[in-house]
């Protein structure tokens, strides 16, 4: 029999790194190994006894082997080519998070999932994920009411990596800085109207390839659609040696609050907050603990495309339902 969950990583960059050190602390699962397109050699683990091997050896030799893949490439790339492959050979869970092109994505890995009784977990993380979950919940018992969501002051993973991926771009990172200003009026129980740009600003620092024109990199960073267009963003061009030692740490966070009434004497608000000092580190603790719950769905026939605001809380947790209920309710 079965003892614990097999999980596998599909990708090794800061996400995959926090998968595999996740794996440390859930006792019900064991890792089979970290999957690469690079040379496996290249590769070092957080832990020595982490195997690496090469992506087709994953799609040639790992499909009985693997409970569970977590995906872990970039959103504006990996993902959207790899995750529907993938989905028909194995359950999934990944963290897509394009929010916009959410519902087309749904449907691609969708289908290939259904049709291999196959379980795959989408756009699971911190937002979407758990801020999704929040908004549900505030809008479900605040009926008469606005949702307002910030991010930041942090890093963006998925945004930094679509910076990355412009050309003439060598390296860089993006904050996403909240405007307090807009963040208190919320918090009064006014309903403020609030465009994007009212709420946000994104500033990108990057590193230029030699020879590249910074002006063309810039304007294709603040037209970027889905990313910076709808925001006011901010291209900062530094040396090489300036994002080494002053933008290797990754924090992130950010609220969602709904601001309502009960009655029209009575405003509520309801604030959901996080204070991250590891993006990544904590978008992959809620990837593992959504495998689980992907396993458990799977094991109850439940199969296709599903999101975290498909799945009852209870199969995040290793705890039984006894215990639950005894210890949490």
């Amino acid at each position: 029999m079965q003892n614990s969950i097999r999980i596998g990583i599909a990708g090794y960059g800061n996400l995959g790194r926090g998968v595999e050190t996740a794996i440390q602390k859930n006792p019900d699962m064991q890792l089979v190994g970290i999957f690469t397109r690079r040379s496996p050699s290249s590769v070092s683990p957080c832990f020595a006894e982490t195997q690496v091997y090469s992506m087709d050896a994953l799609l040639n030799e790992f499909s009985d082997k693997i409970d569970v893949l977590i995906l872990c490439g970039g959103s504006k790339d990996d993902l959207p080519q790899q995750a529907p492959i993938f989905a028909s050979k194995f359950n999934t869970v990944d963290s897509f998070d394009t929010h916009a092109r959410i519902p087309e994505y749904y449907a691609a890995v969708d289908a290939p999932a259904l049709a291999n009784k196959k379980t795959a977990m989408i756009s699971i993380g911190w937002d979407p994920g758990m801020f999704s979950i929040n908004r549900l919940f505030g809008e479900a018992l605040l009926p008469d009411g606005e949702t307002y969501t910030f991010w930041g002051k942090g890093l963006s993973q998925g945004h930094s990596d679509a910076i990355r991926r412009v050309p003439g771009v060598k390296a860089g990172v993006q904050y996403t800085i909240p405007s307090t200003d807009a963040i208190e009026q919320v918090r009064s129980g006014a309903r403020p109207e609030l465009s994007t740009k009212d709420k946000h600003h994104r500033d990108c620092y990057v590193v230029l390839e030699q020879g590249a024109d910074a002006a063309t990199v810039e304007q294709t960073i603040v037209s970027m659609p889905d990313y910076f267009a709808d925001y006011n963003t901010t291209v900062n061009f530094i040396s090489e040696e300036t994002l080494l030692k002053d933008h290797q740490d990754m924090p992130h966070g950010g609220f969602v609050i709904r601001s309502g009434n009960t009655s029209d004497a009575q405003k509520q608000v309801i604030e959901f907050s996080l204070k991250l000092n590891s993006n990544p580190e904590f978008t992959a603790s809620v990837l593992v603990a959504y495998a689980r719950a992907c396993y458990r769905l799977n094991q109850t026939q439940q199969y296709g495309a599903k999101t975290a605001l498909d799945v009852a809380p209870a199969l995040l947790s290793i705890k039984s339902s006894e215990q639950l209920r005894k210890e949490l309710l």
